[in-house]
């Protein structure tokens, strides 16, 4: 009987864990499939379906005026540098995040507030598990936006008789690159985003429903093209 009750505490807690993980998990999908309903109605309601139309309608532009070349350089360098930032930021996070993996029981046993059974490093491990994948998701969207950034770069200043009679130089083409890498940074910012829970999901289950409450109140306010923050 003696040895039944740690495991009766470690399925109590485990349990508690996964309804949280999954209560967290279906309000940021409920949150998705209204956004994308919305979306379908209304294109313009979100802020990520107006940048691509702001960067499709640039590239045009851009490419219709060769003068404008030099600005367009400039505008793409500012680009890539936010995402050699980023990058850098999240190597940081990554490395920082794998030194948390380092002493899993005393760790577990400072920073776990849950007062429902005693801390396990095994669950802890999982949970900074999550948070490392989290931030390598972000390292390698910013990874990817520099990247394809690079490509547009080179692309755009195509002289116009140069690319004549090639479909992968033409504006639109550009333009889908350059929407992919905006997309590849949105990525990176929303995983960051999704890291404030994970962390907070390092102190208790508790934690991470509210931390996931008050971030769908925040990006409810930052998807929509209404309201700037």
């Amino acid at each position: 009987m003696a040895g039944a009750l740690p495991d009766t505490s470690w399925t109590r807690m485990l349990t508690i864990e996964l309804l949280a993980l999954a209560l967290s998990t279906g309000m940021v999908g409920a949150y998705y499939l209204y956004l994308r309903a919305r979306v379908r109605r209304d294109p313009t309601y979100s802020i990520h379906a107006v940048n691509e139309a702001a960067r499709r309608m640039w590239v045009e532009h851009v490419m219709a005026n060769p003068s404008r070349d030099v600005m367009a350089v400039q505008t793409l360098r500012n680009f890539i540098m936010f995402g050699v930032l980023m990058v850098s930021t999240a190597t940081l996070l990554v490395i920082g995040t794998l030194t948390l993996s380092g002493q899993p029981d005393t760790i577990a046993r400072i920073w776990h507030a849950s007062h429902l059974g005693p801390p396990s490093a095994e669950l802890w491990s999982i949970k900074v598990m999550c948070l490392l994948a989290d931030f390598l998701v972000t390292f390698f969207a910013f990874l990817m936006s520099i990247r394809l950034t690079n490509h547009v770069l080179f692309m755009i200043n195509v002289p116009r008789e140069a690319r004549e009679g090639n479909e992968a130089l033409a504006p639109d083409a550009v333009a889908r690159r350059l929407n992919r890498a905006g997309t590849m940074v949105a990525v990176g910012i929303r995983s960051l985003l999704v890291a404030v829970p994970l962390v907070f999901w390092l102190f208790g289950p508790a934690f991470l429903v509210i931390s996931t409450i008050g971030l769908l109140v925040v990006l409810f306010r930052l998807d929509r093209s209404q309201v700037i923050i």
